[in-house]
């Protein structure tokens, strides 16, 4: 069940129907990044990266990279017209005050109840937790996105999260590439199901209970 560059860009794309015009949003590394690519026709937003850009734009065409210019992984990223720059303690002043409408994380765990888990698999280097803390505590609404099962095929929607967490509580919306999942008061919601998987099939792979409401949407593909 490994993910291809299809599946990335169709979780990219679903997660930009989240974009809503005048948002500040942070994205993360990984498939969050792919976000920039596929704003919704006539929605205007400004991309915040912890680094000290308000106002990066899509990846760059091959070879036509800044080596100056880079998000807070390091990877290239253009700039909008109007773009500004900061230092990163002004970029973090940003997102602590609760200035960041939305921000979209990759993750490597999440409870049903929205716990986040995302920086470090124990035994492994990382660099740090960097911004993720900050950002899944403070912005408006979280989003993650990930493969729905790890490479053991275990899920990564789980009862509890074993992986030390970034923040508890806080994710607003799951998008795997099997489904889109909403935490709610009252639990986990499916809300849409990615072809060409079943309802079946993504309760099977999530650990943490799943509710299923009446009418479930499916992307990519009709009804099963």
């Amino acid at each position: 069940m490994g993910m291809g560059e299809e599946s990335r860009d169709r979780i990219a794309r679903r997660a930009a129907r989240e974009l809503k015009d005048g948002m500040v949003v942070n994205l993360g590394i990984g498939i969050p990044t792919r976000v920039a690519d596929f704003i919704p026709e006539g929605v205007q937003v400004v991309f915040h990266a912890e680094n000290g850009i308000l106002g990066a734009g899509p990846t760059p065409e091959p070879g036509k990279e800044d080596g100056f210019l880079c998000n807070a992984g390091g990877y290239p990223v253009t700039i909008v017209e109007g773009a500004s720059y900061c230092d990163s303690a002004i970029a973090f002043a940003m997102i602590r005050r609760g200035g960041i409408d939305m921000t979209v994380l990759g993750a490597l765990e999440v409870s049903g109840r929205g716990d986040l888990a995302n920086w470090i698999v124990p035994g492994k280097r990382a660099a740090g937790i960097g911004g993720a803390m900050e950002l899944a505590q403070k912005a408006k609404k979280v989003v993650v996105l990930m493969n729905h099962v790890n490479r053991d095929g275990q899920s990564k929607i789980r009862k509890e999260c074993e992986l030390p967490l970034t923040a508890r509580e806080c994710v607003d919306l799951i998008i795997t590439d099997m489904a889109v999942m909403e935490v709610t008061g009252e639990g986990l919601v499916l809300r849409e199901v990615m072809a060409p998987y079943t309802v079946e099939e993504v309760v099977r792979y999530t650990e943490a209970e799943l509710q299923i409401p009446d009418t479930v949407a499916y992307i990519g593909g009709d009804a099963p």
